[in-house]
C-alpha cells in the first residue's frame, strides 16, 4: 500500500483482536512493523532486523497468554498495531494494571484516524479483563504517538532522561497512565 493509492477517497479502517494471524496477516504485519520501525516508531528496534526474526517475533506474541494483538487495517491491509500485556499472575499488587506494548501505525497509513482506533481497542480489551489502569511508555522522539495517547486522555507521570540510546545519544522516555472508567 503506498499514499498515492489513498489519494482523494476514504479508505476503510477497522481494528481486531486476532486470535491467529494467517499468513498473509503475518507478511503484512512485519512490512507495516519494518516501515515504523525505519520511520523512528520501531519499539524497541532501531533498525528492520531480519524476516525471519520479525516473524519469530510477532508469531512469539500469539502464543504468550499475557500478551494481547491488537491490529488495525486499511482497506484491509495491516497497517499497524499495539498489545496489551498484563501483569504475571502472581503480581496481586498490580492486578489492576495492565501495559500498552508496541504500538504503531505504518508511515503510509498515517493520518486516517487508525492511531485513536487501535488505542480505543486496546482500551476495550483491557476492560474486558478486567483492568482499571493502562500504563505505557514512549521515547520523546516519536512526537506523533505522544500526540496520539495524549489525545486519547493518557496523563504523563515521569520522565527518564536515561530510556534509550540511540547512535550513541540517551534518549528521553514518558512514561504515560490512564485509568478506564
Amino acid at each position: 500500500m503506498t499514499p498515492d493509492k489513498l489519494i482523494g477517497r476514504a479508505a476503510k479502517r477497522s481494528v481486531e483482536t486476532p486470535s491467529r494471524l494467517n499468513s498473509n496477516d503475518l507478511d503484512e504485519l512485519c512490512d507495516a512493523a519494518d516501515e515504523a520501525i525505519l520511520s523512528g516508531g520501531g519499539f524497541g528496534w532501531l533498525s528492520p532486523p531480519p524476516r525471519s526474526i520479525m516473524e519469530d517475533y510477532w508469531r512469539g506474541v500469539q502464543m504468550i497468554p499475557e500478551r494481547h494483538l491488537v491490529v488495525a487495517r486499511l482497506d484491509k491491509v495491516i497497517a499497524g498495531s499495539c498489545q496489551i500485556v498484563c501483569p504475571p499472575r502472581n503480581n496481586e499488587a498490580q492486578a489492576f494494571s495492565c501495559n500498552l506494548t508496541t504500538f504503531f501505525v505504518a508511515p503510509w497509513a498515517r493520518g486516517h484516524g487508525l492511531a485513536t482506533l487501535i488505542v480505543s481497542e486496546a482500551e476495550v480489551l483491557a476492560k474486558s479483563k478486567g483492568f482499571t489502569m493502562v500504563n505505557l511508555d514512549v521515547r520523546s522522539t516519536q512526537t506523533r504517538a505522544i500526540q496520539s495517547f495524549e489525545a486519547c486522555g493518557f496523563v504523563h507521570y515521569a520522565t527518564n532522561h536515561y530510556y534509550a540510546r540511540v547512535e550513541d545519544e540517551y534518549v528521553t522516555g514518558f512514561y504515560y497512565h490512564k485509568e478506564l472508567t
